[in-house]
């Protein structure tokens, strides 16, 4: 017995030196974070704005799932763009299904389109999603690894209006949300007929000045050349300044709608700029394309607190029906730290009128019956259970301003009985624990 003691101790120590326990790390990885409750506000405030907008213009919520199969996301996002190639967060499940961590909304909510047959419904199918999504980005301000979207699709309708609500809808929500600054940079990159002829344009223009661009740019010219328009490098904007323009190069059809998306802009009295270098980071964008940004004096241009266009081939690529579809995302972490820096209105609790104090064992189990059928009378109260003293509660409800004090001790417990106390006169008035909700109700009218 002894020995099989030693050989058990041995084996313990000789695991614990193969397998050392991990350093516990409290902080949550590189590029997320806790959103505290001090800020909430901010975050509760785009929630309420965002989802009324949606619900006024028609729209109703989709929810999809933050996994999906990878090859979702490379055949609709392009499998040459920064997103597919380095940014997503992609793992092989335990069954070996090659998985991702959804880096946008767009492509899993044209996915349950298809799968869950909402062709057949009047058209246009209108949608609206929130929730994280995940990129492998070099974390910056503004710029999460986890980061939260608010947005909307809407599928089977081609007409230029389509667009322009969807732009109404983003402008509307910043405006609301108390960011007044707004401005709408659009453009439209074409259809993939005309696109063709000014992808041959651009690779022209670009092939003699190749030597100028960054790495990546040099990679996006054989792969991807639209993407170097986009291109955040100061060597390489100066280039995609002088570039042949994607709204002179366009089809009848492209042109008569982007015409159309531009008088609509105007009749909406919408602050816009055409914006010729303005082409989006996904391969499945057609005609229309925009951002929102806000315009600060001191910075001209901040990163976009939202954006969208069309993407009319997204439902056949991924193997639906031909269907013309638009749609926009606006970023809840960038709007909510634009209307910090604006000292835009954060959402505000809305008050309690009643606390609730009580005074010993019998009075605590008493009180919960009694907080509990206020509420659900409709009366907004507040309490604070752990606190010991009387005066302690008392100092709590002075705190939070509220109109009645519901006074319940171990002598009115007994008694089924209640203390109401007017905050305002001070008054206390003694009446039945059965009739109280009627009568807090007839003093909050007065």
């Amino acid at each position: 017995m002894a020995r099989k003691k030693k050989i058990t101790k041995k084996f313990i120590k000789k695991s614990a030196k193969a397998h050392p326990q991990e350093e516990l790390l409290l902080q949550p990885l590189r590029g997320t974070r806790d959103i505290l409750p001090q800020e909430q506000p901010y975050w509760q405030q785009i929630r309420r704005v965002s989802e009324k907008a949606a619900a006024d213009f028609g729209y109703q919520r989709i929810d999809v799932p933050i996994l999906e199969y990878s090859n979702l996301f490379a055949r609709s996002v392009g499998e040459g763009t920064d997103i597919i190639e380095k940014e997503m967060y992609s793992f092989q499940s335990r069954g070996g299904e090659k998985v991702s961590l959804r880096p946008e909304f767009t492509a899993g909510v044209a996915r349950a389109y298809i799968q869950n047959g909402m062709n057949v419904l009047p058209k246009p199918v209108k949608l609206y999603y929130i929730g994280p999504c995940y990129r492998y980005d070099r974390p910056q301000a503004g710029r999460f690894r986890e980061f939260f979207q608010f947005g909307c699709e809407a599928f089977g309708e081609q007409d230029a209006i389509l667009d322009i609500q969807m732009i109404q809808m983003a402008w509307r929500i910043l405006y609301l949300l108390g960011i007044r600054n707004a401005k709408v940079h659009v453009n439209s990159i074409g259809c993939p007929a005309c696109r063709k002829n000014y992808r041959n344009l651009l690779v022209r223009y670009f092939e003699s000045k190749k030597q100028k661009f960054c790495f990546d740019c040099k990679r996006r010219l054989e792969t991807n050349p639209l993407r170097i328009l986009d291109c955040k490098e100061d060597k390489c904007v100066q280039v995609a300044a002088g570039a042949p323009q994607s709204f002179d190069h366009l089809c009848d059809e492209c042109r008569t709608h982007f015409k159309e998306v531009l008088e609509y802009l105007e009749e909406l009295e919408i602050p816009f700029e055409l914006d010729p270098g303005l082409v989006r980071g996904l391969d499945y964008y057609t005609k229309t394309v925009f951002e929102i940004y806000s315009e600060s004096p001191e910075d001209a241009k901040n990163s976009a607190l939202g954006g969208g266009g069309r993407y009319d081939g997204l439902v056949k690529t991924l193997g639906g029906e031909n269907t013309p579809a638009v749609g926009f995302a606006i970023g809840m972490d960038r709007v909510a730290a634009e209307m910090k820096k604006l000292g835009a209105r954060a959402y505000r609790e809305p008050k309690p009128r009643v606390f609730l104090a009580q005074l010993g064992g019998l009075a605590k189990k008493k009180s919960l019956k009694m907080f509990e059928a206020l509420e659900r009378a409709g009366i907004m109260i507040a309490e604070s259970f752990g606190r010991g003293s009387l005066k302690s509660q008392l100092k709590v409800a002075d705190r939070l301003g509220v109109e009645i004090t519901l006074i319940l001790g171990q002598k009115e417990a007994i008694d089924e009985t209640v203390i109401v106390k007017d905050m305002t006169s001070g008054n206390q008035e003694i009446v039945d624990a059965a009739r109280v909700v009627d009568e807090v109700k007839k003093r909050l009218k007065k």
